[in-house]
């Protein structure tokens, strides 16, 4: 069977705002205010927790990797409680889901966020039964770029690696496609936008209304 995996982050949710709401709970709590910003820092939260409170420490002029362990359960707990605050899908990525599995394909998630709240989020967004598996940062020992998560994702979607695609949208995401030899196709609609042509993926993506035909160059039947 063909099959599609998705990075979740940036691909098909932009997830930024309550991801950067989160972390900067965490520096209110420690009295240095909202040291990250929703927009400026977007790239950055698409990076993980510990990517955003490295960066806010950076600005106080400390973020040792005991201050980022230290307030990263903290983080989860207050991402968690407003995880689809303000988080939405891209356009087209229902209708996009629905292209794909009415042609056959079957459909998955590799993301770096802890399973569980990957779970969570795709139900509170009414999508979870678009896919057939979900792999999170915590689902193996090993995470992305390792390409153990991704051949996961496609054995448990129902598909084999050498007849599949990722979709992301990060350099996470492109080494993770030339570990596993596998096509990646990037989105251009992230924070990056079209820089992500910088790192040279097998096709960029514009917008989901174009996945169908992507998929199909990639994965012909």
């Amino acid at each position: 069977m063909r099959t599609v995996i998705f990075d979740l982050d940036g691909t098909l949710a932009d997830t930024s705002a309550d991801l950067i709401g989160a972390a900067n709970e965490c520096f209110r709590d420690l009295g240095a205010g909202d040291l990250l910003d929703p927009l400026a820092d977007a790239l950055t939260a698409f990076h993980g927790g510990r990517a955003m409170l490295r960066l806010g420490f950076s600005r106080l002029g400390t973020g040792s990797e005991a201050e980022v362990d230290a307030q990263y359960p903290r983080l989860l707990a207050a991402y968690e409680a407003g995880i689809d605050r303000q988080t939405r899908l891209y356009p087209g990525v229902v209708e996009a889901m629905e292209v794909l599995l009415a042609e056959g394909y079957a459909t998955g998630i590799c993301t770096n966020k802890p399973e569980r709240l990957a779970e969570l989020l795709l139900a509170r967004l009414g999508v979870r039964g678009l896919f057939g598996a979900v792999i999170g940062a915590d689902t193996l020992p090993v995470r992305k770029p390792d390409p153990a998560p991704y051949r996961l994702s496609v054995e448990r979607s129902g598909g084999r690696t050498d007849r599949s695609m990722l979709v992301g949208d990060t350099e996470t995401d492109r080494r993770t496609a030339a570990a596993a030899g596998v096509p990646v196709a990037l989105v251009t609609f992230g924070p990056e936008g079209r820089g992500v042509s910088r790192l040279s993926p097998d096709a960029l993506l514009d917008g989901f209304d174009a996945l169908p035909t992507v998929a199909a160059r990639f994965l012909p039947a």
